[in-house]
């Protein structure tokens, strides 16, 4: 008698070794627990069949398991591939056909594909097929032979893997995109503009959100999105209590979660009267804490209800964190932000005062970002004989070092300039008061003294941008203003001489200083903000306060300038009755070897302003000899006018004006003489010209006549 086969279990490899199995009635093959099954048997107990394709003839047969799979019974098969039309849907059957023709296109030994067949119930189940071709001598295929198994099971769990990783997946980014938004919001302000902006409440898988604080006793709503409506007014701001939600959550230090609107609104009763503002899915009320103090309270809502499940909850409660901590520093960056800006601003001018002849107006802004504050400064002083001091500068740097420093030398040169110096000379004791303070840094200004009774400007420039003229007729201006170093460097380099000029405002005209957070923008030229500026105020309002809100607004908020900005601007008033009549006065220095041709360009600029023409070049020339003379044969220096005087035709005025009472004296210079010409080139190039006394000096004149074909002139 032959031995039996040892008991597997008896060496431990039974795999039902210490599991107790429910008993399970399931139809089987073999009438035993042991009689052996075949392997068509085998296979077909694990939903798979078999199938042989003969290619030559077309004949295509399928075992038993193969028709189980496509759910046959052998009475609906003939052995023709047709005969499967039944069971495979036509997008099914190109997939299948697709993989099968690559596959013997590609000369491949083997193919697999999946693929959904249509059980006789309608219903749909995921199959799989896998043959090997066999190819004849010359490589032509002949026969497939492989198998088909059902896969919906296979795919389920597979598909069921697939969206457990995309879950994970999708919070994982839903984590980093809120914290790296986060990151990069330094106050409060920026904090709610992530939660409200574009795509805010999607960053925490919700539709809608609210946000609050606490302060008080209170709880303030700060932001919302989402919402079908405006959070009513009693809600903004009320007290902690269990009446609300988020009051509760911050009450309780615990978050809610509820499935549904209906829940929510049995739970806070209060919310009854605006239950058409929110959603009307599930909620969750989360409290932001961060080192065990409650900052407020973050409200997610959703469109769908739902039981939120643990893992939700979860995240939830993580991204809550995340906005917990970022409220936190974001909060007491402003409390730094807040001191450092006070502390500026009480260093500033609190009023400005009264000016005879004109008005002034001011514009200061603290950098928009960080909360460095910068040393950007302006100060209008009365002066005597009732003059008017006009400042604008910018210490380095952007600390409350640069703000302490810009203070008190705000306070020196407002003293220095109060005594009545020159705008020299308040910038040289500036400059050497700051160079004694023992600080690294150094400073850019520009002084003005302005008497609006003449119109006459007497300029000093430390490293600073120049002034913007604009006259009644929209022309803008940038007169050219020597300079010297910036304060404390120029001392510091034994060079502290700050040259001055002198320039008019005519009636109707408008004086603008200003710092370079109103022109610099990161990767712009400045030259390009210069060009914005003066078309700004080419095209802004006439009104002063206007001009300055707009420049403002347009050159430094919109474009969100880092830097902080100081805006001065002066307007001589126009006189009653009187017609603004175009004119630019200069004033040349006696030891200034480089004044002559300063002022020609200038005129050149002013004469292509007012479209002079061919004659441009004639009163440019007449200038430089009126100038020579004054220079040359007197001991002062030369103050220059130029004026526009309309009628028909028009006619330039060209008038050089000294302080020497000796007259000018024509000479007739021989062919070898090197000079004495001056006055006959004027009297050549001239219609008419003459001297005239003023006060103890005289004023040398030309006038030329403006061709009304003049190219330019627009008439």
């Amino acid at each position: 008698m032959a031995e039996r086969p040892p008991d597997p279990s008896a060496e431990g490899d039974d795999p039902r070794a210490d599991r107790v199995a429910p008993r399970v009635e399931e139809e089987a093959p073999g009438g035993s627990d042991h009689e052996p099954i075949d392997l068509r048997e085998r296979l077909s107990l694990n939903r798979m069949g078999t199938f042989d394709w003969d290619l030559d003839s077309g004949f295509l047969e399928l075992d038993p398991g193969a028709l189980a799979v496509f759910d046959l019974h052998p009475g609906e098969y003939d052995g023709a591939p047709l005969s499967l039309i039944s069971r495979l849907p036509p997008e099914e059957g190109l997939r299948l056909d697709a993989a099968l023709s690559q596959a013997l296109q590609e000369g491949n030994a083997s193919y697999g594909a999946y693929f959904r067949i249509q059980c006789r119930d309608g219903t749909r189940r995921w199959t799989h097929s896998q043959g090997r071709i066999l190819r004849g001598a010359r490589g032509v295929p002949y026969r497939i032979v492989g198998i088909v198994r059902e896969a919906t099971s296979e795919l389920a769990d597979s598909a069921l893997l697939r969206s457990l990783q995309e879950e994970r997946q999708r919070q994982t980014v839903m984590v980093q995109q809120t914290t790296a938004a986060l990151a990069r919001a330094l106050s409060v302000r920026d904090v709610t503009r992530v939660l409200t902006g574009p795509g805010g409440a999607r960053r925490f898988g919700a539709d809608a959100l609210v946000l609050g604080l606490v302060a008080n006793d209170r709880f303030e709503v700060i932001a919302t999105a989402g919402l079908d409506g405006e959070v009513p007014g009693d809600m903004m701001n009320s007290w902690l209590d269990d009446t609300l939600p988020l009051s509760e959550a911050v009450r309780s230090r615990r978050p809610g979660f509820l499935s549904t609107r209906g829940e929510l609104v049995a739970r806070y009763p209060r919310l009854r009267p605006f239950v058409d503002v929110l959603p009307t899915g599930s909620a969750a009320f989360l409290p932001l804490i961060a080192q065990d103090t409650v900052l407020g309270a973050l409200g997610l809502f959703h469109h769908e209800p739902a039981v939120q499940s643990a893992q939700a909850r979860n995240l939830a409660l993580a991204l809550a964190g995340v906005v917990a901590q970022s409220l936190q520093r974001a909060t007491l960056f402003d409390q730094e932000r807040e001191f450092a800006t006070g502390l500026q601003e009480a260093m500033l001018p609190r009023r400005l005062p009264p000016i005879a002849g004109g008005e002034v107006t001011v514009r200061y802004h603290p950098a928009s970002v960080g909360r460095d504050v910068g040393g950007d400064w302006y100060d209008v002083i009365a002066l005597p004989q009732g003059r008017t001091g006009l400042v604008v500068g910018d210490v380095q740097g952007h600390d409350t070092h640069a703000a302490a420093v810009m203070g008190q030398l705000r306070i020196a040169l407002r003293a220095y300039a109060s005594e009545g110096h020159a705008p020299e000379t308040v910038l040289v004791r500036a400059s050497r008061f700051l160079a004694e303070l023992e600080t690294e840094r150094f400073a850019t200004c520009t002084y003005v003294q302005a008497d609006l009774t003449s119109g006459a400007l007497h300029l000093a420039r430390a490293g600073h941008l120049g002034p913007l003229i604009c006259n009644s007729s929209r022309h803008i201006d940038w007169p050219r203003v020597a300079g010297g170093l910036p304060l404390g460097l120029a001392t510091a380099f034994g060079q502290d001489h700050f040259p001055e000029t002198q320039l008019f405002l005519e009636s109707g005209s408008t004086l603008l200083l200003c710092t370079d957070g109103l022109v610099e923008q990161p990767g712009r030229d400045i030259a390009a903000g210069i060009e914005a500026l003066s078309a700004a105020v080419r095209s802004g309002p006439t009104e002063l306060d206007a001009l300055a809100d707009r420049l403002s607004n347009l050159l430094w908020a919109e474009p969100g300038s880092d830097d902080d900005m100081a805006l001065l601007l002066l307007h001589r008033s126009a006189v009653r009755g009187a017609a603004a009549t175009p004119r630019l006065r200069l004033h040349v220095h006696q030891a200034d070897p480089a004044g002559t041709a300063e002022v020609r360009s200038a005129v050149r600029r002013t004469l292509d302003q007012w479209r002079a023409g061919a004659v441009a070049h004639d009163v440019e020339v007449a200038a430089s000899e009126l100038i020579a003379n004054a220079l040359t044969h007197t001991e002062s220096g030369a103050l220059v006018s130029v004026e526009l005087l309309l009628g028909a035709p028009r006619r330039i005025r060209l008038e050089v004006e000294d302080r020497s009472s000796q007259w000018p004296r024509r000479r007739r210079p021989g062919e070898t003489a090197t000079s004495g010409r001056g006055l006959l080139l004027v009297e050549a190039l001239a219609d008419r010209w003459g001297a005239e006394p003023r006060g103890a000096g005289k004023a040398l004149w030309c006038e030329f006549s403006v061709p009304e074909t003049a190219p330019g002139n627009g008439a």
